[in-house]
């Protein structure tokens, strides 16, 4: 496999939440033209670091997916479809971007997308590493090695998937639990005859994308009817993650996380609370970490604007109840001391006992 910087080991004090502020779609207001919160993805790590959960120096900074990780997945063919700008406006779902010329196209949209997709790639690697990653970022899981759609142009969770079965040794399972309200068709068609990986995707039956080839890919298919509430999807989501985690071991858990499920969201057609979302999270969470599986984290789909708090406060939940293991330690560049890793061990019986 070539050489890749995504996969550079990060400071060993940082926690292992992948972000840059390169994640953030603006320019001209376009990015208002789509339900889309173009810029959720910062005021996600704002609220983080409100409540000093984080600071920069703490997280892992993501670095942009360079077309040679993205030809691990993609075809040459469909990465130069991208340089046609009416392409990327089907694909992002903002018609006027059609009408720009194609290195604006570049820098302000799809740059973007591939730094939060080089972001999901070092995550599947910090979550190997670490027992567990968030991607502030990514989940663009409409997207296919040949095909883009649903504000989907780059497939981040079969590129992190390929690059651990690739270059990971003892990674060669992994689960995907897609709980966006949309359904996953992007890595269904990736691993459609794979398997390697295990695919369990809820979501609401009548909306987008509604790809029945895809959903033969899906091992748990959960479909839900409009307008479910929390009570019945908390009892899915519990029954069916305990299920898919007994019935197949994997040595990875990538979990799609959208928000879009959000009660009001004018996409996803489900009415669940923020609560419900905090709680589906912790689900996932306990799930994977109980059995030791490590678990990815990507963020996916979510259009309302009080979207970014909710993640924030999932994040918080998480960490509140231990499910985000290890101790953030400084996040200096070299590794700690003995006494340092010492003092964490200690700390980490302690908090286990």
């Amino acid at each position: 496999p070539h050489r890749t910087e995504l996969y550079e080991d990060a400071p060993s004090g940082c926690w292992p939440i992948v972000y840059s502020p390169d994640y953030n779609i603006t320019f001209m207001g376009l990015e208002k033209l789509h339900p889309f919160d173009a810029g959720k993805w910062g005021k996600v790590i704002n609220f983080l670091k409100e409540e000093k959960l984080i600071a920069d120096d703490l997280i892992v900074q993501a670095r942009e997916a360079t077309d040679e990780d993205l030809l691990v997945v993609h075809t040459r063919r469909y990465l130069n479809k991208l340089k046609w700008s009416f392409v990327v406006a089907t694909i992002t779902e903002i018609p006027p971007v059609a009408f720009l010329p194609n290195f604006v196209v570049q820098r302000k949209v799809l740059k973007p997308l591939r730094t939060q997709t080089g972001g999901t790639i070092m995550a599947g690697k910090l979550a190997v590493d670490r027992g567990w990653a968030i991607n502030v970022g990514g989940g663009f899981h409409h997207c296919s090695s040949d095909k883009g759609g649903g504000f989907c142009a780059y497939a981040d969770i079969t590129l992190a998937i390929k690059f651990l079965f690739e270059r990971v040794q003892g990674v060669s399972r992994a689960t995907i639990i897609d709980l966006d309200a949309h359904q996953g068709n992007g890595h269904e068609r990736d691993f459609m005859d794979d398997p390697r990986v295990y695919i369990m995707d809820v979501y609401n039956r009548y909306i987008y994308p509604g790809d029945g080839f895809a959903k033969r890919a899906i091992k748990r298919k959960v479909e839900l009817e409009w307008g479910t509430e929390d009570t019945e999807y908390l009892q899915k989501v519990h029954t069916h993650v305990e299920g898919a985690l007994n019935e197949f071991k994997p040595d990875i858990v990538v979990y799609n996380a959208g928000t879009d499920i959000l009660d009001g969201d004018p996409l996803g057609g489900l009415a669940i609370s923020p609560q419900g979302i905090v709680k589906r999270d912790e689900v996932v969470f306990r799930a994977a970490r109980s059995r030791g599986v490590p678990v990815l984290m990507v963020t996916s789909g979510g259009y309302q604007k009080r979207t970014a708090r909710i993640i924030a406060d999932s994040i918080l939940n998480l960490h509140s109840l231990g499910l985000l293991g290890r101790e953030r330690a400084a996040c200096a560049l070299g590794s700690p001391s003995l006494d340092q890793m010492v003092r964490d061990s200690a700390k980490h019986f302690s908090n286990l006992s």
